[in-house]
Order: C-alpha cells, then structure tokens, then sequence
C-alpha cells in the first residue's frame, strides 16, 4: 500500500538499534563540510541541500498524483463489500445521503489533520512522522497513551475482520463450484473454520517478513487486487440490475418482516441494523490511521499541507462516486437480499489476495511496535534480540529472530481463533469502524487542530468544532450498539467452532 514508511523503527540487531542510512548519509555531508576550502565547504552545502531535506533525511519525492493514489488505494479496500448491505439497511434515501455526509466528515478533518503534520509554523515548523507523534508534539499527556491504545486495539481488530472476510470469500468460492456441480440441487453448506485455519497457517508464514520495507510487493499486489475486486463488485450489480430489467429495495431500506438467516426483521432488530450500517461505512472510509505517513512522503515546496488538501479532495471524491456506485448498484441488484459479500464465485480469488498482503501492511506497525519496546526492556536476552543467518537457496540469508517466530505466530493463532468464535463479516466491520471512526478521525485531528492554531475556548469555532465531534460521537456510539446487538443476535443462532454457511 506504502513504500518503506519512513516512520518505522529501525532494525534491532542484539539489542543495538541499527543507525538509519540516511543519517549516516547527513554525518557524512556534515563531515566532508568542514574542510579547509571554502570552495569544497560551500559545494558540499549545495549538494546537501539538494539531497536532504530540512530534517535531515533524504528528500521526499511525493506528490500530488502519488498522495492521491496512496489515499485511494488505502481507503478502498475489504469494506467496499459490505456497502451494498449497508445501503440496503438504511435505504435509497439515508443511505446516499449518510455516504456523502461521512465523505464531508472525513475530507473537513482530513484537512484538520494535514495541518498538524509539522508543529508550529506550518512551512517550518518539525515534522511529526507519524500519528503518534502528532498526537505527541501537540496533545501530549495521557492523550498519547490512549490514541495508542486505541489505535493498536483498532489494528489487532482488523486483523480479525479480516480472517473472518477471507474466510468467507474461500467459501464463496467453493459454494459456487459446489452449486455448479449439483445444478442448484445442493444446498452446500460448510463450516468456516477449515478457511479461517488456512488463512492463519498463510499468514503465520508472511509474517516471519522481518520489516514493513520487506512486504512492499505483497503490498502492490494487494492494492491491485483491491480495485480488481471492487470493479467486478461494481459490474456484477450492473449486470444483475440489467438481467432484472428493474431497481430493487425501497426508500426506507430494509422491510420489517423480511426473513434473514438470523430470523425475521423485527422494529427493534430494523434499528440496529441501520446502526451498524453507519459503521460499516465508516470501516469504508477510514484512512486518518495513515495520513500523517502518507504526508510525510510529500516533497516541498510547496508546503505539505497545501498538496496533502489537493490530494484529499480528489481522492475522497473519486472514492465517494465509486462507494456510491457500487452500494447503490448492489442494493439496485439484489434489493433487501443484498449479501455482506457482494462477490460470487472465483472473484472472491481477488479478494483473498488483497487480505493476504493487507493483513500484513496493517499488522507490521504493531509486530515493530512490540519488538521494539520488548527489545528495550530485555535488551540483553538473546531469545528477543540475537539474529541468526539461515540460508536458503535462491532467496539467500534470511535473518531469524526466535522472539520474532514465537509472538508473530501467537499473535495469528490468537486473531484466526477470535475469529472462529466470532464469524460474522457485518457484525465485525460495523464494530471496528465504530471504535475508529470517532477517535481516530474525528477527536484526535479537531483536538490537535485547536491545540495547533490555539483556539481560544468557547469562541465561535471551538464551539463549532465541538458540536461536530460530539456529533461523530453520537454516530460511532449508535454504530457500536448496532453491531453489538447484531453479534448478540447471531449469537442466538451461533454455535463455538460449528458455524456453517
């Protein structure tokens, strides 16, 4: 999704964290410029200056065009699928109108948070590189340790939604060839937990990959699987609504009484449903995660900022139009009946290899995170820091880490099991996009923006910007409710590691 983050710590070696190169590159210039010869000196300044940017590091060459499809190819991704049963909950009404509403949201704070990239002066002011640091330089305190928190929680998460979608997409697969065979005469069902399984023993070996700079290839073929998916997802719905020769669903979205495999549609389940629609787009849209480190690829002049809010209209509008292409196609195909998967058959393929490689671009922030804190504490236990060469033909030497085998793989075993107690693709995306909507979009970037220009309390655009997050706040709490009260209703139905589709 990104090229080598900038942001990720360095390699630890035996407990020593290894020097970055491109500092070693700066000492370097920094030395050849106190030689004797003016000439030399004045030279080697030039050369620095068109090598390094202000901070030292080698300078960005992002721009406009690859913010844009950073941005683009970050925001879309598994959450597409589940937009045609998020519109269907809500409507022909609500359901266009809240997608442009949270559009609006997101690209307001979008903008907030790209001002935040550097503290103080927005041209000169130190670059913050990541979200943390953000957060850091301009909140500080408990703040931190909370977005922290709730930032590694919404990553351990989407590793589980993601076990539970691919899952599903194996299935899709074997369900249609399954319905082919039989001509329909079948109605095979399957258990998911053999899928969930084997896309846990995939993921246990990609995340042996030491560093984030390792997966780059995984990554670009995830993001060219993402858009593959989402334009099948987009022609299938336009393809049905043409065979039909007619729109379906209503302006309200789903009927009461309508009969769904967790039994019949009741006022109050009619309520919920609508609630984690609200999550699920907002599990569509979230990118605020990211954005810092996406900026942070962008060069200068002109100022970041001034190219990041270019980069974040384009792309939240080309997301939006295509969100609402293809929500509004597959409720216009498939009516009160449009599926949380709104893939068939071997196109689930695409799918499957777009989590593969997503699992990992999300999940490698949090394996550094934790090896280097460990690496810290323990720095002097060889099962955490000592690396050893293991050979292997054609590929080389690769570097084994024992602390690495062990919590990497604990960790896939804990997702891949939470998700075999949990296997409900809706259920999971209304949740996770309810916890990371509102702090993560919305609280930390006004907060930081108010922090940034001090805002003085209770003036017009404090009290403003107040409104609007407490607002947010209001949506993420309904978006929670409903996707709990909707994992609590499948659990009626639900049984521990038997569940079949």
């Amino acid at each position: 999704m990104l090229p080598r983050s900038r942001t990720m710590p360095s390699r630890i070696h035996h407990g020593v964290v290894e020097k970055r190169q491109d500092i070693m590159q700066y000492l370097q210039v920094e030395a050849r410029a106190t030689v004797d010869n003016e000439t030399e000196t004045i030279n080697t300044e030039a050369n620095y200056s068109k090598s390094f940017d202000d901070d030292g590091r080698l300078k960005r060459t992002g721009t406009f065009w690859t913010a844009s499809s950073h941005i683009i190819t970050a925001v879309i991704g598994s959450g597409v699928l589940s937009l045609a049963w998020a519109v269907g909950q809500l409507g022909w009404v609500a359901g266009p109108i809240i997608m442009i509403l949270f559009a609006l949201v997101i690209l307001y704070t979008s903008n907030l948070l790209s001002q935040c990239y550097r503290s103080g002066d927005l041209v000169t002011g130190p670059r913050n590189y990541t979200y943390m640091e953000a957060v850091k330089a301009h909140l500080g305190g408990r703040k931190v340790k909370i977005c922290g928190i709730i930032q590694y929680i919404n990553l351990f998460g989407v590793a589980i939604g993601y076990t539970i979608a691919a899952s599903v997409s194996m299935m899709a697969i074997k369900i249609s060839n399954c319905f082919h065979k039989s001509h329909g005469n079948d109605p095979c069902h399957m258990s998911s937990n053999g899928y969930m399984i084997t896309f846990g023993i995939i993921e246990i070996f990609f995340s042996q990959i030491p560093d984030f700079d390792q997966v780059w290839w995984l990554s670009i073929v995830a993001a060219i699987m993402s858009f593959t998916y989402s334009f099948i997802g987009l022609a299938l719905g336009i393809a049905e609504t043409a065979e039909n020769k007619e729109i379906k669903g209503s302006l309200t979205g789903i009927s009461i009484g309508t009969l769904t495999h967790a039994g019949t549609v009741t006022s109050t389940q009619k309520l919920w449903r609508s609630f984690q629609a609200l999550g699920a787009i907002a599990f569509a849209y979230s990118y605020s995660i990211i954005l810092i480190e996406i900026q942070d690829t962008i060069k200068a002049p002109p100022a970041e900022y001034k190219t990041m809010k270019k980069a974040t209209y384009l792309s939240i509008f080309v997301t939006t139009t295509f969100y609402m292409l293809c929500g509004c196609m597959g409720y216009a195909a498939f009516g009160d009946e449009a599926p949380g998967n709104l893939l068939t058959g071997s196109a689930n393929i695409a799918i499957v290899v777009h989590l593969v490689g997503a699992y990992q671009v999300y999940c490698q922030p949090l394996f550094a995170f934790v090896e280097k804190w460990s690496a810290q504490k323990w720095s002097k236990s060889d099962f955490i820091t000592a690396e050893y060469d293991l050979p292997i033909p054609v590929y080389g030497v690769f570097q084994v880490n024992l602390f690495r085998i062990v919590w990497r793989t604990v960790f896939v075993i804990v997702t891949t099991v939470i998700a075999m107690l949990l296997p409900f693709f809706n259920d999971v995306v209304g949740l996770l996009g309810a916890l990371g909507f509102w702090p993560l979009t919305i609280y930390f970037p006004i907060e930081m923006y108010m922090s940034q220009k001090k805002i003085k309390k209770w003036s017009k655009q404090w009290v403003g910007l107040q409104i609007l997050s407490f607002g947010c706040l209001l949506v993420s709490v309904a978006a929670a409710v409903g996707s709990v009260a909707g994992v609590v209703l499948d659990l009626k139905t639900y049984k521990p590691f038997k569940t079949s589709y």
